[in-house]
């Protein structure tokens, strides 16, 4: 198991309770971890312990009207998360070292997991091609300084509502971190190249003050930025997992809650393809993280983030406010339905009817084009 991260210590603890000799090897097994995560409450797993929920809300979202997602949006304590997961991993009597493996050099086992998150250690040469990235900055506030944006009792998915400025739409996500905190980030959801830092500062900056927040000087602050379109983990011999894999929602950038749901499937398909040899183990696992029905939702998504991509900037929040019109299921298919191909073609295809003719038009034009993929233009998005 190469990677430490969340996914790779769900997975080598998963493997562990299966009774698996398993050996996890990370360059910084101890180094904490800085990202917030979160999820759709009905996302994760039904075993995870309570105490690693920080915070569970009802979602809303804003574009150029306000949506209630009839959802419950969730935070987890990532401290809490870390622990649960080490403890695992300790009853499962996981092996976790300081190291690192390079692709061609892999260490001897049954199956090796590349975990590593978007570096996909293991997968080899890449295309040079730009990557679509999500990128943001954020701050940490206590709950009463955010008022102004975040109501007690709620999350904000997206707020699409734009401040003075010019430039590529971005939108604010705040949710609360639980003991009365809450993460106010300024996000750009998909660019090719991503947006850089400064300008997402004195955005946030910028959408704060004309809410009258004025952060604390010593405001913990939060940097984001991660690839939405890595290709799957095709490397011989190796699983890719978690953003690895990617599980990466290329239209929301979560992958965890998938990686915590999928993680005990994987162990026991390991576990039960050994008694055949190893390359029956890794074919069993390779089929729980790629079932045909998540090979064709991958494509969808990704062929919906290109088409993204080729929307010019001030249609996004137009385009927002289409799919939150949308009924619920289409937004609980296209934003959760892994194994779902149907709902999800389902949602994009509503979209037509939620749109005016302007976007409907560069929608049916950018599907054209992202049939063939060509490159969009510089900063698009």
């Amino acid at each position: 198991m190469v990677g430490g991260g969340p996914a790779g210590r769900a997975v080598a603890a998963a493997c562990g309770a299966r009774g698996l000799r398993t050996r996890l090897l990370d360059p910084a097994p101890e180094r904490p971890w800085r990202a917030t995560y979160g999820a759709w409450l009905d996302e994760l797993p039904v075993g995870l312990a309570r105490s690693v929920v920080a915070a569970s809300v009802p979602g809303r979202a804003v574009a150029r009207t306000s949506h209630r997602l009839h959802r419950d949006y969730a935070v987890l304590d990532v401290p809490a998360l870390r622990r649960h997961l080490d403890e695992r991993l300790e009853a499962g009597g996981v092996e976790v070292e300081r190291g690192r493996v390079r692709p061609g050099a892999l260490p001897p086992a049954g199956v090796v997991i590349d975990a590593g998150g978007p570096a996909q250690p293991l997968a080899g040469p890449r295309s040079r091609r730009p990557h679509a990235q999500q990128a943001a900055v954020g701050i940490v506030v206590p709950a009463e300084v955010a008022a102004p944006v975040l109501a007690e009792g709620e999350a904000l998915f997206m707020d699409w509502r734009q401040v003075p400025g010019r430039g590529s739409p971005t939108f604010l996500y705040a949710v609360p971190l639980g003991a009365g905190r809450v993460l106010l980030e300024e996000t750009s959801l998909a660019r090719r190249p991503g947006l850089d830092f400064a300008t997402l500062a004195a955005r946030l900056s910028a959408r704060l003050a004309a809410h009258r927040i004025t952060p604390p000087a010593d405001a913990e602050r939060e940097l984001v930025r991660f690839p939405l379109d890595l290709p799957r983990h095709r490397a011989p011999g190796v699983l890719g997992f978690g953003a690895a894999a990617p599980l990466t929602h290329p239209a929301t950038g979560y992958q965890l809650a998938a990686a915590l749901q999928l993680a005990p499937s994987v162990a026991l398909a390991i576990a039960d393809g050994l008694a055949h040899g190893p390359d029956a183990a890794l074919a069993g696992a390779r089929a729980v993280v790629w079932p045909p029905a998540a090979r064709a939702v991958h494509l969808l998504r990704r062929r919906g983030l290109e088409a993204l991509l080729r929307l010019p900037a001030e249609s996004l929040p137009a385009f927002f406010e289409g799919f939150f019109a949308l009924p619920a299921r289409h937004h609980r298919a296209y934003l959760s339905g892994r194994t779902d191909p149907a709902g999800t073609a389902a949602a994009m295809a509503g979209l037509f009817h939620t749109t005016g003719w302007p976007l409907r038009l560069r929608l049916m034009g950018s599907a054209l084009l992202v049939s063939g993929l060509p490159r969009p233009p510089h900063g698009a998005v």
